[in-house]
């Protein structure tokens, strides 16, 4: 069973363009995603899932430089670009992760795999059905076939877009399990969509990368407990409905 972790990319964000390719200590975003993900030690491999676009040409040379997988697809209808994403790279097992999330954690990345492989008969599994973790360490783990049907069945704009709603809106055609964390930590936003939010996050690597660069999130939620007016800098961001 091939396991094969997806992430979305791409340079014409609405909120805030260019986002992934932001850069803090020299480094871009979507380097520091990749390089996190690489730690996990339940995937067999990364594929940064982007579009067709000229515009997105820089994330498929970053991904060459870093030696990372690359698929180019639809720019709206994201559930085909992680279908054929996921085909070409032969996955059994899809991990669907976004690269607006900088800071996710290998550990909480492995942990939903690793639920999702123990659970018996299990279509789909996340730690986002209730959110206990810090948004930006969202992790959702489900079959290819489960994949493939989504594919095949969902019709709505917002099954299209988002990747996984069919399947978790249908838990009469799936099976589903939520991972939960510790305690209720999901008030925190460690996600890039606005410049208030990269704010935040250009501060939380600049507080940890250069001693400890495999920072857990544990660590990030103990960055908020020395700086507790920190929280503040995004608390006002809305995410996108969809």
């Amino acid at each position: 069973m091939k396991t094969v972790i997806i992430s979305q990319a791409r340079m014409s964000s609405t909120r805030l363009p260019g986002k992934v390719l932001k850069e803090v200590l020299g480094k871009p975003l979507l380097e520091y995603h990749i390089e996190r993900l690489k730690r996990t030690k339940k995937a067999d491999d990364i594929v940064i899932a982007t579009t067709v676009n000229a515009v997105d040409e820089p994330i498929v040379e970053l991904c060459q430089r870093l030696n990372v997988l690359c698929y180019r697809g639809s720019e709206d209808d994201v559930l085909s670009r992680y279908y054929y994403a996921a085909c070409e790279a032969r996955a059994d097992i899809v991990v669907r992760v976004t690269s607006d999330c900088p800071l996710i954690d290998s550990e909480v990345v492995d942990k939903v795999i690793d639920t999702f492989i123990t659970c018996d008969g299990c279509d789909y599994v996340s730690n986002t059905l209730v959110r206990t973790y810090p948004r930006g360490m969202d992790t959702e783990v489900f079959s290819f076939v489960a994949l493939e049907q989504a594919f095949k069945e969902a019709t709505a704009t917002p099954e299209r877009e988002h990747v996984t709603p069919y399947i978790y809106n249908h838990p009469e055609l799936f099976k589903l399990k939520n991972v939960v964390y510790i305690t209720d930590q999901s008030r925190h936003r460690c996600t890039v969509d606005t410049s208030d939010d990269f704010r935040l996050i250009e501060k939380i690597l600049l507080e940890l990368y250069p001693d400890k660069p495999d920072f857990t999130v544990e660590d990030v939620l103990a960055v908020f407990d020395r700086h507790s007016d920190w929280y503040y800098i995004n608390a006002h961001v809305e995410q996108k409905k969809f």
